[in-house]
Formats: C-alpha cells, sequence, structure tokens
C-alpha cells in the first residue's frame, strides 16, 4: 500500500498571515487543497492521510469536494505534532492503526518486492507539486529504503563555525538542497523515528533525517526549482500572484 502524507499542521506565522498560510485561497481554494489534488489523483498513491487541527478539518474536505477530487482516497486526519517530524508520526501511527484495509508495516529490506508499504510525505506549503516528480520518486525506490528530491547549490557555500565568521569553503558539488515529496519504505522509516525518541527526535528538521541517522539507503533525484515552499511574507504574495 502506498501511502502519502500530507503535513498541514503549521501556523505560517511567518508569512504575516492572519491564519496559516496553507489555509490561504488563491483562485477559490485553499493551498492545501492544490497539494492533496496532486496527491489524490496520483495513481501512485492508494491513500492520504492529512495532519490537520480539528478546526480546518471540516473546510478540507469540503474545498476538496468543491475541486472535485476524490475524497474516498482521504483516509483520515492525524492531530499535529509539537514539531514537524512528530506530526509525520502522528500519520504513521494513525496509519498504523486506523486504515482498514492496512496490512501493517511490510518490506524491512531495500528491494523486497513492489507490494511493500511506503509513505510519502509532503508539505501542504508546497502548493506546486507535479504528477512527475511524484512519479520519479516511485521509479527510483527500487534497491532503496527511501527517495529525496533535491537541488543542486548555485552559490558558493561556506561554513561557519559561530554563525558570525567564515570558517571554511565547502565543494557546492557535494552539497545540496533537500525538497519534499520524500518517500520511504514504511517499517523502517517508522523504526528510525522510534529509535530517536522520546529527545533526540526534537532536533530533526527534515523528514529524511531519522532515515539517514538510521542508516537507510537513500536515493537522491533531480528536484524540482518550481516546487518552492511557501514560508515568507514575499513568498505568500508570489504564490497569490501565480494563482493556478
Amino acid at each position: 500500500m502506498n501511502y502519502a502524507i500530507l503535513l498541514s499542521g503549521g501556523t505560517g506565522t511567518r508569512t504575516g498571515a492572519d491564519i496559516p498560510k496553507q489555509y490561504v485561497r488563491t483562485d477559490g481554494h485553499m493551498m492545501v487543497t492544490y497539494a492533496l489534488s496532486v496527491l489524490v489523483n496520483s495513481p501512485r498513491i492508494d491513500k492520504a492521510v492529512i495532519t490537520a487541527d480539528e478546526a480546518w478539518r471540516d473546510e478540507i474536505i469540503k474545498d476538496a469536494e468543491a475541486l472535485g477530487l476524490d475524497t474516498s482516497k482521504i483516509a483520515g486526519f492525524a492531530s499535529p505534532g509539537d514539531t514537524r517530524q512528530l506530526s509525520i508520526l502522528s500519520a504513521i501511527e494513525f496509519i498504523c492503526g486506523n486504515c482498514e484495509d492496512s496490512k501493517g508495516l511490510t518490506g524491512t529490506e531495500a528491494g523486497s518486492g513492489a507490494d511493500v508499504d511506503t509513505v510519502l510525505v509532503h508539505d501542504a506549503a508546497r502548493p506546486f507539486i507535479t504528477q512527475e516528480l511524484i512519479s520519479a520518486c516511485y521509479d527510483a525506490l527500487p534497491g532503496y529504503n527511501g527517495v529525496m528530491p533535491v537541488l543542486p547549490m548555485k552559490d558558493t557555500v561556506y561554513l561557519s563555525e559561530d554563525g558570525k565568521a567564515i570558517s571554511g569553503l565547502l565543494d557546492r558539488s557535494t552539497v545540496f538542497a533537500g525538497q519534499a515529496p520524500e518517500l520511504f519504505r514504511l517499517k523502517p522509516y517508522y523504526e528510525a523515528i522510534m529509535r530517536l525518541m522520546p529527545d533526540e527526535i526534537l532536533k530533526i528538521n527534515g523528514a529524511s533525517e531519522p532515515a539517514v541517522m538510521g542508516g537507510m539507503k537513500i536515493a537522491m533525484i533531480p528536484g524540482d526549482e518550481k516546487n518552492v515552499k511557501v514560508t515568507s511574507a514575499v513568498d505568500l504574495e508570489k504564490y497569490k500572484n501565480v494563482g493556478r
């Protein structure tokens, strides 16, 4: 079973909007709905789980229906955690315990079969995800425990040990910026997360960090420069001006 987790529990305070950024409407629909539409319309994804505050859940379903989405592919909602990674864990625990058609966690080893459970993690604040990028993630999975889209670094990259002065120069050909969605084999990913509980998990920023720390073999594929994350007020204005 191929699951998708759509993270929509953030407060989006850096955008300066009066509501969380993922619920801002453009061309009549919320940002989260545009990201959700790509996930539920993907033939590679069987079910989607959304992490969202209860106050927004009915609105998400109504907006999805208004956009003509197949809401039967939405398995349900999970409660957001105090951090992004804890929200991911909340959604995985929902998948393990609440999806009626879940076969449980299978496929510990990379390349162990096409029928293993997988989880694709994406952010509601990345509304420009494409079907091509989702397919590329699944196509690259055989032989690996996970897949992460990345972008090469265009600028010169420096190291600073104190945050005030340059300590050294990094080889930018070996440094990459990670994107979402990130795809994982579910069982080893869950086990990697649980090894970091309860304290180390609070230090995690990116979804692939627990996987890398846990020794999972993660493939890199070319990311999409258009697949930007709406983070700041400037980003939000650009998003509004692009339209859908």
